[in-house]
């Protein structure tokens, strides 16, 4: 994050270092309180009203039950909010982070979760979106946590997923959603390319699919 002076605090470079569950944990602990400033405000991230514009599109039913997945301090879910969205429930791994989410009002439910792991308390087919905005990244959520996003996303339902452009590029995560739509578990509908973060002058990705 930038200070007063004009200096990069540090929290982008070391989140994409991360290896262990306990370091992500304390990284998005220290961050918590200045996340929203950093992201939003100084940087200007742009992923979360991409997203929520998606949505509107790709289901207008405003009462349509979507899970922000790695919801983060919640600007995606204010996003969708903001969109007219009544229904939204968002999950994180970090509790520092889901404290953020929960003070700015805009989920019906928020709980704890490791997307890498299982989504164990949730029943199949229980989202009509599945959104992961920023989520999948080094060091944080990887590909295959897509097979859960997609077990409790149900048929005909949406899932989304903006990423920035250099973990795109790495290629994982295209390799993955290649194989889901080979396999017939989803139809890609739309890969959108466009502003990620602009301060950080990053680009990024917004993948749109249907749960076959």
């Amino acid at each position: 994050m930038q200070d007063s002076s004009g200096e990069d605090s540090g929290h982008f470079e070391a989140a994409y270092s991360l290896k262990t569950n306990d370091q992500t944990r304390q990284h998005y602990k220290s961050w918590a309180d200045t996340y929203d400033r950093e992201v939003g405000e100084i940087n200007g991230y742009a992923q979360p009203q991409r997203v929520a514009e998606i949505i509107s599109t790709l289901n207008p039913d405003l009462s349509c039950h979507i899970l922000d997945a790695g919801c983060g301090s919640g600007l995606s879910g204010m996003a969708m909010h903001k969109s007219g969205y009544s229904n939204v429930d968002g999950c994180d791994f970090s509790p520092e982070m889901l404290e953020k989410s929960q003070e700015k009002g805009c989920y019906v439910k928020l709980f704890e979760a490791n997307l890498n792991e299982s989504l164990q308390d949730t029943a199949d087919e229980s989202y009509d979106v599945v959104a992961c905005v920023g989520v999948f990244s080094f060091g944080h959520v990887f590909p295959d946590a897509c097979d859960e996003l997609l077990r409790v996303l149900r048929r005909g339902g949406h899932l989304i997923i903006a990423l920035n452009e250099q973990y795109w590029d790495k290629g994982d995560l295209a390799a993955k959603l290649a194989k889901l739509e080979a396999s017939g578990a989803i139809g890609i509908l739309e890969k959108q390319f466009g502003e990620h973060m602009p301060g950080h002058k990053v680009n990024g990705w917004v993948i749109s699919a249907v749960k076959m």
